[in-house]
């Protein structure tokens, strides 16, 4: 336990302030330690800090970092630490033959933020293969597994981020794979890539390849090893809104791939189970904003609108403002809710630009 630890390192904004005490857990009985120690004080879980934005004021109470490595399999179930990079995982499942988590290769984060956010990519979602997730109570201080059915899993969404779920953390997860191909790789923009690189989408290696080649073209590969982040954002920053069936299709006149309108429903239908939940991206570009566009050192990436960039020497209240002020636009242009998929920890102020 340390105190008064700087954050920003431990994020891939590379903002935010210090924890006034850190915990650096590397296995899950050195997580269920700590948990079971600090129940009654306020915590913060952090694992990769590829999807959150920590306020310059920093976290009051203890912050623990949770960073494990050890994945088992069980038949042709892997069963995972809450801290094990995501990637990781799936790399460990496409060594073993185990098809299931191979088209969500490359995002960024832990095993238990993939299952508290829910990720999908390309047509496949955690909800696909989730088994169980063990947690800690910190109320009864016990470990018990939780079913998925228990964890209303939807778009982007599981009981994790209600009121009635924010004392259990994620100690372990569970994932039920096949030896088989389980779907065929439908999402247009990878489909391009495999068929220019003429990748195998019948291997699990060449599926891997064709996402890693299509985040690479999107701006989308970071990965906390390396010594070259490339950039300081934390994905796409916004989650893909449900709309009507008219406005989608005027969101969708604002797609500058030249992709056909069916072609775009069915890739919005595999992001978000229906072809209404349209790309923020669409929202961003019909309210007005462009790619690269500048509020000093934040920025919106010139190659993915939806990534808010820090350039340098932002603070966390400016990419703060800079989400608020796009939030507050699209609804009053289009009347739309855009809602942030970045979670927000810590005091932010309200303020606009």
């Amino acid at each position: 336990m340390r105190s008064d630890v700087p954050l920003a390192p431990f994020t891939s904004f590379a903002v935010g302030g210090a924890a006034e005490r850190l915990a650096s857990c590397d296995t899950t009985d050195e997580l269920r330690s700590v948990l079971a120690s600090t129940a009654d004080e306020q915590l913060w879980t952090l694992g990769y800090g590829a999807n959150v934005l920590i306020a310059d004021t920093g976290l009051p109470g203890t912050t623990v970092l949770v960073r494990s490595h050890t994945v088992t399999r069980k038949g042709d179930t892997l069963i995972a630490d809450t801290g094990v990079w995501w990637d990781d995982l799936v790399q460990f499942a496409i060594r073993e033959q185990l098809w299931g988590l191979e088209l969500m290769s490359a995002i960024p984060g832990g095993v238990g933020a993939a299952v508290v956010g829910n990720i999908a990519a390309y047509g496949q979602a955690i909800a696909d293969t989730l088994t169980w997730v063990e947690v800690f109570d910190r109320t009864t201080k016990e470990v018990r597994r939780l079913t998925p059915a228990e964890l209303e899993l939807g778009y982007r969404f599981s009981a994790f981020q209600t009121e009635a779920f924010k004392r259990c953390i994620i100690l372990r997860v569970a994932f039920a794979l096949l030896t088989t191909a389980t779907k065929s790789l439908e999402y247009q923009t990878a489909l391009d890539v495999a068929h220019e690189k003429n990748y195998d989408l019948q291997t699990l290696d060449g599926r891997r390849k064709t996402i890693l080649d299509t985040r690479k073209a999107a701006g989308s590969l970071w990965d906390y090893r390396s010594a070259d982040t490339q950039m300081h954002t934390a994905g796409s920053f916004f989650r893909n809104p449900l709309v009507s069936d008219e406005t989608a299709d005027r969101l969708m006149s604002y797609d500058e791939t030249g992709r056909t309108a069916e072609s775009l429903r069915t890739m919005n239908r595999l992001h978000g189970g229906t072809g209404k939940r349209v790309s923020a991206a669409h929202v961003l570009l019909a309210a007005g904003f462009k790619r690269g566009q500048s509020w000093g050192p934040v920025r919106l990436h010139p190659d993915h609108i939806l990534k808010i960039e820090n350039t340098g020497g932002a603070t966390a209240q400016q990419i703060y403002n800079v989400s608020q002020e796009i939030v507050r636009t699209v609804r009053s242009k289009l009347d739309v809710d855009l809602i942030p998929e970045v979670r927000f920890l810590g005091n932010f102020q309200e303020t606009s630009l």
